[in-house]
């Protein structure tokens, strides 16, 4: 088939990378498909690039998919990445895709939703409402303020130790302008960003974070962002508690949102058992790949 492949440049950086994309045409000018290249820029994670993939259902097995790719192999080699992540459907048409195309499983996830109307919210205050010896909670919309902001960036290292398999994933350098931009960029689009915090009451310190951004209108599906720990800190029920005071904070101030929804590795555990204790049900299965450049 006559195909053409049209490179494209997002025209806006983001916080923490930029992209590259390309529209996949027939010969009426028709588009068939698309690829976007995301590059991440900051510190740590120079090496990498995540590719998102899409062809028209009537158009697979032509090679559309293949020629995009191509494409986007050769800008990331071009860029001096070492690794090109993508994700996939669970045994669907792209798991299959990428398979065969010398990427490798390196993660599993599981998606799974909070209905809000069926949720158990009595267990859920329980949760929330239990004393943690040592502890308080605190929260904020936006950017942290600014009496936090150092902690709370200290706090983002809990992140470091997440399960992350065979991922070439590279360690993400968190600071106080990293946190405000990635605040902003959530404000920006329309949405809103929720962070419920556990402070060690001995010294102030934030010592760990559940993150839920919600869309503006308050309606539809909200998205836990990051919850996380600091190691020394674990152990005391923190995550399932700092997750249960987002839920009830969410349903108290957006009584039309109609769910919550996160992802998490098969391989975290403890992360697993907080959403099972919370009543999240598993919808999907996703695997992610990894390129090796």
């Amino acid at each position: 088939m006559s195909l053409r492949i049209t490179p494209l440049t997002d025209p806006e950086a983001g916080a923490s990378s930029r992209r590259l994309a390309w529209l996949a045409a027939g010969a009426d000018g028709a588009p068939l498909g698309s690829a976007f290249l995301r590059l991440f820029t900051k510190e740590g994670q120079e090496h990498l690039a995540e590719l998102e993939l899409a062809v028209h259902v009537t158009e697979r097995r032509r090679g559309v998919g293949t020629r995009l790719l191509e494409a986007a192999v050769a800008a990331a080699r071009a860029e001096g990445r070492r690794s090109l992540l993508a994700q996939a459907e669970h045994a669907s048409p792209a798991d299959l895709f990428l398979a065969a195309r010398g990427f490798r499983r390196v993660l599993g996830l599981t998606y799974a939703r909070l209905a809000l109307a069926g949720a158990d919210h009595a267990a859920i205050e329980e949760l929330a409402r239990a004393p943690r010896p040592g502890y308080r909670l605190t929260e904020w919309d936006g950017v942290v303020p600014d009496e936090l902001a150092l902690s709370y960036a200290d706090s983002r290292r809990a992140m470091d130790d997440m399960p992350m398999e065979g991922t070439d994933y590279g360690r993400v350098v968190w600071d106080v302008e990293r946190i405000v931009a990635a605040a902003e960029a959530v404000a920006k689009r329309g949405d809103l960003l929720h962070t419920m915090a556990a402070v060690d009451v001995s010294d102030g310190s934030v010592v760990g974070f559940s993150e839920l951004v919600v869309p503006g209108d308050g309606r539809g599906d909200g998205q836990h962002y990051g919850t996380a720990v600091l190691p020394e800190h674990r152990g005391h029920g923190l995550a399932r508690w700092m997750k249960a005071a987002s839920i009830l904070r969410a349903r108290a101030r957006h009584p039309e949102l109609a769910r919550l929804c996160t992802d998490t590795a098969d391989s975290n555990a403890p992360m697993r058992a907080v959403n099972d204790a919370l009543g999240y049900v598993p919808t999907r299965r996703a695997v992610e790949y990894q390129l090796d450049l």
